[in-house]
């Protein structure tokens, strides 16, 4: 296998990894990959999308069936989570790079923050 292929498996695998541990987090650590690969930040952002929900997708099927899922809240959360994505995806067309970077590092540290002290 070519160096580029392995290193995107390796990318796409570690990205699934953290994806099924933590939920989509893995969206995070493939926006990272992807900027390297794909050199382009928004394209990078965008294209960890199909990552996560594809990965998502697997994640999903296996938490439904160690019954990980409390179906009540997320149905409730549904909703606002559209409107968000909707908002965040116009957003991103008229974001330079460089904020969307700034932006980027800014909620990973505030996440990481909060769960580091909660």
């Amino acid at each position: 296998m070519q160096n580029s292929k392995m290193k995107k498996v390796m990318a796409g695998g570690i990205s699934g990894f953290f994806n099924g541990l933590f939920g989509s987090g893995g969206g995070v650590v493939a926006v990272m990959f992807l900027r390297n690969i794909i050199g382009d930040e928004k394209k990078a952002h965008a294209s960890a999308t199909l990552m996560i929900l594809i990965m998502s997708i697997a994640s999903f099927v296996l938490y439904a069936l160690y019954g990980h899922i409390d179906w009540q809240t997320g149905f409730k959360l549904v909703p606002g989570g559209i409107i968000g994505a909707l908002i965040g995806t116009f957003a991103l067309k008229n974001i330079r790079n460089t904020k969307l970077k700034k932006l980027f590092a800014l909620v990973l540290v505030i996440s990481g923050a909060v769960m580091l002290f909660s």
